[in-house]
C-alpha cells in the first residue's frame, strides 16, 4: 500500500448539488479524514467549515502590515519635520501630529491592502499552475456546474478501497483516482 500512495494524489467524489457535497465533506470529516479539499463552481455556505479548513493568518498579518504603514508614515513625517529639518513656523510646534493624521491613514490603508493579498497568496500557495486533480478528465465540470470532494492519500486513514466505498456511500455520482503524475 505504501508504494501505491506515491502513485495516487487521492480519490475525488464528483457530486451534482451542493446540498450533497456539503453532507458528504460533513461525514468524511465523522469518519476521520483530515486532508480533505473540495472544488466547486461556487462558493458553498458552511463547506469550509465542514471539511475543517483552518483558519488562516492573513487578519494577523493585515494586522501588521497596518501597523507597519501607519508607523513608516507617522515615522517618516515625524523624522522630516522634528529631526532632520526643522522649521519653526508660526510658533507651532515642530511635532505637529494633527498634520501628521492624512499621510499616516493613507499609509495604514496602503500597507494593510498589500499584505492582505500578499499574504493571502502566499498561505494559499498561489499561482500554482498545475494540480493533480487536473489529471481528472471530468475535474473540467468543477467551474460550470459539478462540485468534487478529493480525499489526500497522504490521509493517515485513507485506504483506497475502502475510502472509495466511503465515496460511493455518500452518493458521489463517480468516483476519480486522482493521479500524482503531471
Amino acid at each position: 500500500m505504501k508504494e501505491h500512495r506515491h502513485e495516487i494524489y487521492g480519490l475525488m467524489g464528483e457530486f451534482l448539488t451542493p446540498e450533497q457535497i456539503l453532507h458528504a465533506a460533513s461525514k468524511a470529516r465523522q469518519a476521520g479524514y483530515k486532508h480533505i479539499s473540495a472544488y466547486t463552481p461556487f462558493p458553498v455556505d458552511g463547506l469550509a467549515h465542514a471539511i475543517g479548513f483552518p483558519r488562516t493568518g492573513v487578519p494577523f498579518l493585515t494586522l501588521i502590515g497596518g501597523l507597519g504603514g501607519g508607523l513608516t508614515g507617522f515615522g517618516l513625517q515625524y523624522w522630516c519635520s522634528v529631526i532632520t529639518y526643522p522649521l519653526n513656523i508660526g510658533g507651532r510646534p515642530l511635532n505637529s501630529w494633527p498634520a501628521f493624521i492624512p499621510v499616516t491613514f493613507e499609509l495604514t490603508i496602503l500597507g494593510a491592502s498589500i499584505f492582505a493579498v500578499i499574504g493571502m497568496l502566499a498561505l494559499n500557495k498561489l499561482p500554482q499552475p498545475y494540480h493533480p486533480v487536473f489529471n481528472v478528465a471530468r475535474f473540467a465540470h468543477a467551474s460550470s456546474d459539478r462540485f468534487f470532494l478529493c480525499i489526500e492519500s497522504r490521509d493517515a486513514k485513507f485506504h483506497l478501497m475502502e475510502t472509495a466505498k466511503f465515496l460511493q456511500s455518500v452518493q458521489a455520482h463517480h468516483v476519480h483516482e486522482v493521479s500524482n503524475a503531471e
